[in-house]
């Protein structure tokens, strides 16, 4: 296994790494809308929020030399379902390749943010 970091998407704040590459997959940990360089939320939307997320997401992708393009599964997870169509349509931009996915609404989310997302990817 090889741990993959970038300081272009946020430091772990816990016990984990922001990505695990095994074999030709790569398995991110779910990224929530932080700024890379402050820790700091990024937007109160969210529209705002998945945007920061989807920048986070493809800084770890590029870092482990992959793209949103080879995506296989993502799981999301919103604080409101009601964000359901504003986070697709968003998330729709960037995994062009339609991966499959799941998405659920949970209670709460770190820092609560509005979302987070994991990938897996092919490498």
């Amino acid at each position: 296994m090889k741990k993959i970091s970038t300081n272009k998407a946020p430091a772990a704040i816990g016990p984990y790494s922001q990505a695990i590459v095994t074999g030709n997959l790569l398995l991110t940990s779910g990224q929530i809308a932080l700024n890379p360089e402050n820790g700091e939320i990024v937007g109160k939307t969210i529209e705002e929020q998945t945007e920061q997320v989807m920048k986070n997401l493809g800084a770890i992708l590029e870092e482990a030399g992959t793209s949103y393009k080879k995506a296989i599964k993502t799981v999301c997870f919103l604080a409101d379902m009601n964000d359901f169509a504003t986070f697709n349509e968003i998330y729709g931009r960037y995994f062009t390749e339609k991966p499959a996915r799941s998405c659920v609404a949970v209670k709460t989310l770190p820092k609560n943010v509005l979302c987070e997302v994991e990938v897996i990817a092919e490498i």
